[in-house]
């Protein structure tokens, strides 16, 4: 089975890929090693399902206490590889990346067992449509403008833990909108530029910076199915941000409803 390749829209992963998950740990010993363990097990879920409500069962909570038991195999790689030890940092301090590999049987037991199933379908090319505010500064976030770069490689690090994958249309690709009328485009015409833009369907949000929120508020729109969903996130860095509009992608384009 791990050989096989899931093939869907214009994605295509290994089945390796999809029950293979990461944490950052402290060091290499067995108490940190443990608190990884449970960390990946928490991320295999929710990537292999698509699901991200299933970390808040409470059936949850036993699983991780044998978190281990479920690990097939397991790598370190020193996030401070080539950087030598200085002062009275030890090994044991450094920030290592577990890396966790199970077997796709065990993971969709698991599943079953959260009343959940893998998500082995399409995940389909998405075509971001955002509006950024902060302050007099406001822009709308394109593939061909340096403003909003940060922006852009953040939101594509958002895809990778569960294997989404979008695109940023080109300015001339806006159909004329600017960011006052995107934020009021109906879906199915967004779905019709991010079609032309060579993706699938579009993701459509806006990030506006909140004092007192002492963050960034995003508010996130998708269709899917006949029904737009709508979800938000309140007073947190545009990297979670664009983690949320990520997960709750996933949430509705594997079929366990709103974010």
């Amino acid at each position: 089975m791990l050989s096989l390749l899931w093939l869907g829209g214009s994605s295509a992963f290994a089945a390796s890929d999809l029950y293979q998950v990461q944490a950052i740990v402290t060091g290499t010993g067995e108490a940190n090693r443990q608190i990884g363990f449970r960390d990946c097990l928490d991320k295999v879920l929710v990537k292999v399902s698509g699901d991200q409500r299933l970390t808040q069962k409470p059936e949850i909570l036993a699983l991780r206490d044998k978190a281990g038991h479920f690990v097939q195999s397991f790598r370190y790689h020193d996030r401070l590889e080539g950087i030598p030890i200085h002062d009275e940092q030890g090994t044991h301090d450094r920030p290592h990346d577990l890396t966790c590999l199970y077997k796709p049987a065990v993971v969709d037991k698991l599943l079953a067992q959260l009343g959940s199933k893998p998500w082995l379908g399409e995940r389909p090319l998405l075509a971001v449509f955002m509006t950024a505010e902060q302050g007099q500064r406001h822009f709308v976030l394109t593939a061909d403008e340096d403003q909003g770069a940060t922006m852009r490689e953040s939101f594509a690090n958002a895809t990778v833990p569960l294997l989404m994958h979008i695109t940023f249309p080109k300015a001339s690709q806006f159909g004329g909108l600017d960011d006052k009328a995107l934020a009021t485009a109906d879906m199915a015409k967004l779905d019709e530029l991010a079609k032309k833009a060579g993706a699938a369907r579009a993701l459509a949000g806006s990030i506006v910076w909140s004092d007192k929120e002492l963050g960034w508020i995003a508010e996130w729109r998708l269709a899917n199915r006949g029904k737009t969903y709508r979800w938000q996130v309140r007073g947190v860095s545009f990297d979670e941000a664009f983690r949320v509009a990520m997960r709750g992608a996933a949430q509705i384009l594997s079929g366990n409803g709103q974010p």
